[in-house]
């Protein structure tokens, strides 16, 4: 592992040993239900408050990854997990029933891939054997966090996203598998100075536009050394402005580009406005689907770039702006 440029890393043993994703009827119903290792039926998920339905969600995912990596919770070195609750609580409290040591962590939406990065340079650095990556989002549980109770009823703009319902959970070796985590950069807290919590596609866009142009310099590389570079949840509005973006630098992104956001609801037929968004998008999409089809050989070389915005309702009462980060991993298939 050595650091290169200003924001990224190479990493030269991480391997992807197993993943598990979980989600809600919503996103079962989508394009990717098939791929998913299971869901539930209604948004209380066998229990009787939101917040604990998210961490039925969580506890599902994490014992589905270290079984199906056919280890036992003592051969987990540690978990490092984040989720959008205050203080990170869903995580916390599902792994107050592990013997895993765990490191809580937190960039919003971008949460998945900041836990894969430090969790990679735990197993790259010896630190540990095998490192449990987790992250979780509810849409109840969202809405109640950095808008209104899903009770209130209040109508959206086009604009607005749709938290998805889920948690996802990869598990990190350092013993050679089918998939390598190879390269990844850190991104910046960016602020574009937006202020609206209901148009968070566009508020993200700018810090995932500086992610991957970093990510591109850092390793004297361009788009077309990947099938595909995909983002966490910019949905419909962020990524027709990151690819607007792009194009003022004379580079047409949108021949490798797409967003997770609008992979795992049908804008369609699904009432979701712009698309999915929260921590469990990037992941599930992700974990499930794109890591499926990189082991299939559909693809052999992808950049997932998760996206966050970093704000809280307190902060935005008190007119402050929204600022973005992403983190970029670069996941590769071994032939």
């Amino acid at each position: 592992m050595k650091k290169v440029g200003r924001q990224s890393v190479i990493f030269d043993n991480v391997y992807v040993k197993s993943r598990a994703v979980y989600v809600g009827p919503k996103e079962y119903a989508g394009p990717l239900g098939k791929y998913f290792d299971g869901y539930f039926q209604d948004l209380y998920c066998d229990s009787k408050t939101w917040e604990k339905a998210e961490m039925n969600l969580y506890k599902c995912a994490l014992e589905k990854a270290i079984e199906k990596a056919g280890l036992v919770e003592t051969e987990v070195d540690y978990i490092i997990g984040g989720d959008l609750n205050n203080q990170i609580i869903i995580g916390s409290y599902v792994a107050r029933n592990y013997n895993i040591p765990m490191l809580g962590v937190f960039s919003a939406c971008a949460t998945s891939m900041q836990g894969i990065i430090l969790g990679g340079m735990i197993v790259d650095g010896g630190f540990g054997k095998n490192c449990l990556c987790m992250t979780s989002s509810h849409n109840a549980t969202a809405e109640k966090q950095f808008r209104y109770p899903t009770e209130y009823g209040g109508k959206k703009p086009e604009t607005a996203t749709l938290t998805v319902t889920g948690s996802g959970a990869i598990l990190l070796t350092s013993k050679p598998t089918s998939i390598q985590i190879t390269r990844a950069t850190v991104g910046k807290v960016f602020d574009p100075e937006y202020d609206d919590p209901l148009d968070l596609g566009r508020a993200m866009a700018p810090s995932a536009y500086l992610t991957i142009k970093q990510h591109f310099q850092d390793f004297d590389t361009t788009m077309d050394e990947y099938d595909l570079i995909i983002t966490g949840d910019l949905s419909y509005y962020g990524r027709e402005m990151l690819i607007s973006m792009f194009k003022d630098d004379g580079i047409d992104i949108s021949k490798k580009h797409y967003d997770c956001g609008l992979l795992i609801y049908d804008r369609e037929s699904q009432d979701v406005h712009a698309g999915g968004s929260g921590c469990a998008c990037c992941a599930a999409v992700t974990y499930s689907y794109l890591l499926k089809l990189l082991e299939e050989g559909r693809y052999n070389k992808i950049l997932v770039v998760a996206t966050g915005a970093l704000h809280n309702p307190i902060i935005s009462a008190q007119n402050e702006t929204i600022p973005g980060i992403s983190h970029a991993v670069v996941f590769e298939r071994r032939k």
